[in-house]
């Protein structure tokens, strides 16, 4: 068992990018220092405008995609991305848990849901599922 937990956390995804949309700076933080092991490429938005330029703009790998975001919410965003890669995974991250929540991700295009506070275990694993194929 912690030998499982150790090896998600060990991961080497120096070839990968990573979009991280989030507009709360105590979340980039935590984001920042969970994936910095990781060696991969992490690209910063703070709005679902700006991450959607941004996919435009780069090779993207994955997006975590905060939900409550100002100018263009996250699911509007997650559609737009879909739109141009329909391939590309995107990890909805929000702390709105209530019920028909992780449904209304998947609807908008998510392909899977992370609720906060997240925990460093349940993203590494999260992203080894989509990184590590």
């Amino acid at each position: 068992m912690s030998e499982n937990i150790s090896s998600s956390l060990n991961q080497n995804w120096g070839d990968k990018v990573i979009l991280v949309v989030e507009d709360v700076d105590t979340n980039k933080i935590f984001f920042d220092a969970a994936l910095r092991k990781t060696n991969a490429k992490i690209l910063w938005a703070k709005d679902g405008q700006e991450a959607v330029v941004m996919y435009k703009d780069n090779d993207i790998d994955l997006v975590l995609m905060d939900l409550q975001l100002p100018i263009m919410d996250g699911y509007t965003a997650t559609r737009e991305i879909k739109k141009i890669d329909s391939e590309v995974p995107i990890i909805a991250q929000t702390a709105h848990v209530m019920s028909g929540e992780r449904e209304k991700c998947l609807e908008a295009g998510c392909d899977d849901y992370l609720a906060k506070p997240i925990r460093l275990q349940i993203l590494m694993e999260t992203l080894s599922k989509y990184l590590n194929k």
